[in-house]
């Protein structure tokens, strides 16, 4: 069952996604080499306490953090601790925000220093396929649109979706009905109504499409060490467009 939200509680979810957006925000002023990730979990959590909010994940079936920190070919959920960022390295920094009972959630890959030209494609790819994904998010569409749009612009630039890993419903609870591939054919999967929020976020790789779990049960890798991305928007199905809550 596909919660479906009202026109006010999708409000609310946009109010949450403000905070989402605007700590993204702050971070990117602090993401440079020699920066622990540590570090920016604690100007995160800092930031979205003083909003009056709480970091959705810190305490999400035990997640001790309240982002997640994934440089390189670390994909997505990493714990944030004593790794420095490095010149040439790409992070993605992915975290929710709970304001007031509802939740919203984004990710973006950012670049440490100057970083090759593979590095800046890749985000750059993550980033067009999640716009692309969005963009057949309407009313009346299927979500198997939305996924062979992300796999098509993936992998039309050359490089691998992640399959293991998918988007997700978001609004009481982070992680809801449907799940959503990044990858499918037309026409196929659940309608698209008015009031479903969702999770769209492409996870790419410049290598092959296989990931790894390491042994803290929470990183998820690229099999391969190839380099990986993630972008992620949280979007409303409304009557007439997807509205895009946490745009950065």
């Amino acid at each position: 069952m596909i919660p479906k939200r009202t026109p006010s509680e999708i409000e609310k979810i946009e109010a949450a996604g403000k905070i989402v957006v605007d700590t993204l925000g702050l971070l990117a002023g602090s993401i440079q080499p020699g920066v622990q990730t540590v570090e920016l979990d604690a100007i995160a959590e800092r930031f979205i306490r003083s909003r009056g909010a709480t970091p959705s994940c810190k305490g999400y079936h035990g997640y001790p953090a309240s982002i997640c920190a994934s440089p390189n070919a670390l994909v997505v959920h990493g714990i944030p601790g004593p790794y420095q960022l490095r010149d040439g390295d790409i992070v993605t920094i992915d975290l929710a925000v709970t304001y007031e009972g509802w939740i919203a959630d984004a990710a973006r890959t950012f670049a440490v220093g100057s970083i090759s030209a593979v590095a800046r494609d890749l985000v750059k790819v993550s980033e067009s396929a999640l716009h692309a994904g969005v963009e057949r998010c309407r009313a009346g569409n299927r979500m198997g649109d939305v996924s062979h749009a992300i796999q098509q612009v993936t992998e039309g630039a050359g490089f691998s979706v992640l399959k293991a890993l998918r988007g997700h419903g978001v609004g009481r609870r982070l992680h809801e009905e449907p799940l959503i591939p990044n990858f499918g054919k037309p026409g196929t999967g659940p309608l698209l109504e008015p009031g479903m929020v969702l999770a769209i976020e492409p996870m790419v790789s410049a290598g092959s499409s296989e990931t790894r779990m390491s042994d803290d049960g929470w990183a998820v890798f690229a099999q391969d060490g190839a380099l990986t991305a993630h972008s992620e928007f949280t979007v409303a199905v409304t009557p007439s467009e997807c509205r895009i809550l946490t745009r950065w």
